[in-house]
């Protein structure tokens, strides 16, 4: 008897007692509290429109995390119209996009495909360098519009499209989507999208897909970067780190984490819907 009152109990308490839902509402109460905090305190510091550049953040990182990808496209496209200054903009998008990067490869490390990673960095690392030559002598609208509009006819055909038969081609064409992937890494900050685009052709599911690009990404970043402080002219205007630019890692890394936490409940076809459908607001973004 004592033993069927205890299975009752469990039974009448198990959807009730959910732990992954509580953790997310407890984490969900605590971490917006500390960034309303955190925007009054910088408000009141001078910092003016602090509260709308840190739910611009969280919102960016949240959408972009459930992908893993195009934070830097979905947050350029607010920021930009938000602060005064372009090269603040930058150095938050660039501080925080390498802070989700780092929780998300932390998170999902077990899932890293390296055999595969491999050969796409290998490509990526000789696209770079070509990138970056674009975007010093490229008029900016030019590369935007061009790869906006990409993303979004891609996007949109994939939205549309039957389910066809997946790729199953060799390592050199996994090359040549990483080379892609430096291209417009070092153009327009964005390495993520042809490398997206192949894992998905190739028919993976959203975790080995997300053991590729995701490193991919992270890998990319610090490399561009370095190529741009070398490849520009020395009379050009540098971009310098400020350190008030670490003050919206909060708002980005709480965003990851439910980003995160919606990726792990998504089917393989749900996330196949969710990643083409940021591939179409990634490249709306390029053209605002």
């Amino acid at each position: 008897m004592t033993k069927q009152l205890a299975q009752s109990d469990k039974l009448r308490l198990g959807p009730v007692a959910d732990p992954g839902s509580a953790s997310m509402i407890v984490v969900a109460v605590v971490g917006l509290g500390l960034l309303i905090a955190e925007g009054g305190v910088l408000s009141a510091q001078g910092f003016q429109g602090m509260a709308y550049a840190l739910t611009a953040v969280f919102a960016a990182s949240t959408v972009s995390s459930i992908a893993g990808f195009a934070f830097s496209a979905l947050c350029g496209a607010m920021l930009f119209h938000l602060m005064d200054s372009p090269v603040y903009a930058v150095n938050v998008m660039i501080i925080c996009s390498i802070a989700i990067q780092l929780l998300s490869v932390a998170t999902l490390w077990r899932e890293i495909d390296w055999h595969s990673l491999r050969v796409f960095l290998i490509g990526g690392f000789l696209g770079v360098p070509a990138g970056v030559y674009l975007l010093l002598h490229l008029p900016t609208a030019t590369y935007r519009n061009v790869i906006g509009g990409l993303l979004i006819a891609y996007g949109g055909y994939l939205l549309l499209r039957w389910p066809v038969r997946s790729l199953r081609l060799g390592p050199l064409s996994d090359a040549c989507a990483g080379f892609l992937g430096g291209i417009t890494g070092g153009l327009a900050g964005f390495p993520g999208a042809f490398v997206t685009i192949w894992c998905g052709l190739k028919g993976w599911d959203k975790a080995r897909q997300r053991g590729v690009y995701q490193p991919f990404i992270l890998s990319m970043q610090p490399v561009t970067l370095i190529a741009i402080h070398l490849m520009q002219p020395a009379s050009a205007t540098r971009a310098q780190l400020d350190w008030k630019a670490f003050a919206f890692v909060p708002a980005a890394l709480l965003g990851a984490w439910f980003g995160l936490r919606i990726f792990k409940r998504l089917s393989d076809r749900q996330f196949e819907v969710v990643v083409n459908g940021l591939l179409i607001l990634s490249g709306i973004a390029l053209l605002l």
